[in-house]
């Protein structure tokens, strides 16, 4: 009789790849025998308004050689999960809590577990915090080049 393995499947952009995703996708591993993740494409960002910073073959190539990660299939569209449930045999599908309630109709077709994040790490959070940094004009960086250099000159 062949083995019956409880296959779990999670989806997302992944970009800008953190500790977060990681850790996420270390309890998602645990909860099975093989972990797929489906890694949105570009196009697909683009339909969710979503702008990527890394592109997709790069992303799907990082989620690939992550050492818990099984497979990385495409996510084209919100539409195909429940065939992905069907075609790969899907147990669980599981989420971070940000999508809390999202997926509950997937129930009629395998276990849906919504999972928490890590604390004070997001993509969205990182994206801020580059604009941010990037928004800092040439003249205010050499300006406080120029504060640390002069507190220097005083400690030494």
């Amino acid at each position: 009789m062949a083995e019956i393995k409880k296959r779990v499947i999670t989806y997302g952009t992944f970009d800008m790849f953190h500790i977060g995703h990681l850790r996420l996708l270390q309890r998602l591993a645990a909860q099975g025998d093989e972990l797929i993740v489906a890694v949105s494409t570009d196009p697909f960002n683009k339909i969710k308004n979503k702008t990527v910073l890394i592109p997709y073959q790069q992303r799907a190539e990082i989620v690939r050689n992550i050492k818990c990660v099984d497979r990385v299939i495409p996510e084209d569209s919100w539409d195909q999960k429940i065939s992905d449930i069907k075609k790969y045999d899907i147990s669980l599908f599981a989420m971070g809590d940000d999508w809390e309630g999202e997926f509950e109709f997937l129930k009629e077709y395998c276990e849906v577990q919504y999972f928490e994040r890590t604390r004070d790490i997001s993509t969205t959070q990182l994206k801020k915090s580059l604009t941010g940094f990037l928004s800092i004009s040439k003249e205010d960086i050499l300006g406080a080049f120029k504060v640390i250099e002069a507190l220097k000159n005083d400690f030494d």
